[in-house]
């Protein structure tokens, strides 16, 4: 039988900084998803607990209080463990879903990227521009590079191509719209953004893999 380890069950919570990303150099846990059974890192699941009311409320940053109930970060498995009242089964009880459960996470994951990215912008670790950006990546300093999702692919080719001439090639991540990186920087609209190398923009990199889980791909 396989055991869904309870809040206390689990080993002691890494300590986190003040921004909730985990400190770097720390291994991933482990946890089984509900629907495919199998066991991966917590970076690629999302988790969720039972409220004191039966509701089931997904915890995007790991902090609830109460049992953990994991699922993979995709909107196929969510909506799969709603139809097959997985999460009934794991609590053996009834319990309330959101019957919008994917869209919550959806926004929940959003708002937590575009923060993260807010932090790390403050900290001075996040600049956005075409020249700024190509430049860190040709550099190598970037340690992630955000292109809008609703952005011209050509600038985006330029961006990979300055960062393929670096020593260490940074990832892209496409994920976010302009709409959504201008408003971190006050501003109208963002195409291209670079986070610097460290802490922040490796917490930032899981996250939005994690929401590019429940964006369905823009056409080009």
């Amino acid at each position: 039988m396989d055991i869904v380890q309870t809040e206390h069950q689990r080993p002691p919570a890494t300590r986190r900084d003040a921004d909730g990303a985990r400190p770097s150099g720390k291994t991933p846990r482990e946890r089984r998803c509900l629907v495919t059974r199998n066991s991966q890192s917590t970076e690629t699941l999302i988790r969720f607990v039972v409220s004191p009311d039966g509701a089931v409320v997904p915890d995007v940053e790991e902090r609830l209080p109460g049992r953990g109930l994991w699922l993979t970060a995709t909107r196929d498995i969510v909506d799969a463990a709603c139809r097959k009242r997985v999460f009934e089964k794991a609590v053996r009880g009834p319990v309330s879903v959101d019957d919008h459960l994917a869209d919550t996470i959806e926004r929940l994951l959003l708002r937590r990227c575009l923060s993260l990215l807010g932090i790390t912008r403050r900290a001075g670790e996040a600049v956005t521009g075409f020249e700024k950006v190509r430049d860190l990546a040709g550099r190598g300093k970037a340690g992630l590079l955000l292109a809008a999702r609703d952005a011209a692919a050509d600038g985006r080719r330029k961006i990979e191509s300055a960062s393929r001439k670096a020593t260490q090639k940074s990832p892209v991540v496409d994920i976010l719209t302009s709409e959504e990186l201008g408003g971190v920087f006050g501003r109208d609209a963002a195409v291209h953004v670079a986070v610097m190398k460290g802490a922040l923009g490796a917490r930032l990199l899981i996250e939005c893999n994690r929401l590019a889980g429940f964006r369905p791909v823009m056409a080009e």
